[in-house]
């Protein structure tokens, strides 16, 4: 069931008040979504988006060519191997483009191959409304595909924010009290939940579970931008939240939708 509802200070654009729905789920490019959402508009984001996992190195250079299943984490039927200057430029603009919607923003990323350079620079672009970082341990590190490699058993959740990023109170949104929530989130992935949707980096949803409760209050507007297979989505609607998602892929947008 879809869920109008007039924005915040009602807005006021053209002849008339600015409406938005909620609980919606749009099969679309995020960068088509975030284009019609007003500014803050949503008060909370949670997302991971694609890794960029089949962009490697060969001979010292990026390249693009072959394409190793194995290694894509995030979607079928989807390439991600971004040039790295390509990733860099669409993340930056996903980010500014969520600053300006949304006072907190949390993005989960992995640190690997195709994605370390860019990631890195986004982090120091981005240093003034960066609130802080948690580290997810996921409890096991996947062997590493090459020789002399780490294993990644951490992702990391980048906390952006607009209202007081220079400090590291959570002043608007912090619902958790003084000493009770560390930067180190021991929660493994749903590895059985993965393999039956065909989608093989899907959040648990006791990720976004923990982020709402410390984060949210019920009513809340959370948007995620690579929606995925509808984590995001479904565990919003179950805590009283309201949802809005983006996601390319189709099936996984009918999944989300059945799913909720």
């Amino acid at each position: 069931m879809f869920v109008t509802f007039l924005l915040k200070g009602l807005a006021m654009m053209g002849h008339g008040y600015i409406s938005m729905e909620t609980n919606i789920i749009y099969n679309e490019d995020c960068l088509k979504t975030l284009e019609r959402l007003p500014d803050d508009s949503v008060d909370l984001v949670i997302t991971s988006p694609p890794y960029n996992m089949n962009l490697r190195i060969r001979k010292g250079e990026y390249t693009s060519r072959q394409i190793v299943k194995e290694f894509s984490t995030k979607y079928e039927n989807f390439n991600d191997n971004l040039p790295i200057e390509k990733y860099y430029e669409f993340h930056s603009q996903v980010l500014k483009e969520l600053l300006r919607v949304s006072d907190l923003i949390f993005y989960n990323i992995q640190v690997v191959t195709g994605s370390k350079r860019a990631l890195f620079k986004i982090i120091g672009d981005f240093a003034d409304n960066l609130k802080d970082i948690i580290v997810w341990d996921k409890g096991y590190g996947q062997p590493a595909m090459q020789e002399q490699v780490l294993n990644r058993r951490t992702e990391l959740l980048l906390v952006f924010e607009k209202d007081y990023p220079i400090s590291r109170q959570f002043r608007k949104r912090g619902k958790f009290k003084r000493g009770t929530l560390e930067d180190l989130w021991l929660i493994p992935r749903d590895l059985k939940r993965n393999k039956d949707i065909n989608h093989k980096a899907t959040f648990p949803k006791d990720l976004v579970a923990k982020i709402l409760n410390n984060f949210s209050e019920p009513n809340d507007i959370v948007y995620d931008p690579f929606m995925g297979t509808g984590t995001t989505t479904q565990v919003a609607h179950e805590m009283g939240r309201r949802y809005i998602g983006s996601e390319i892929n189709k099936d996984y947008v009918d999944y989300a939708k059945e799913n909720i």
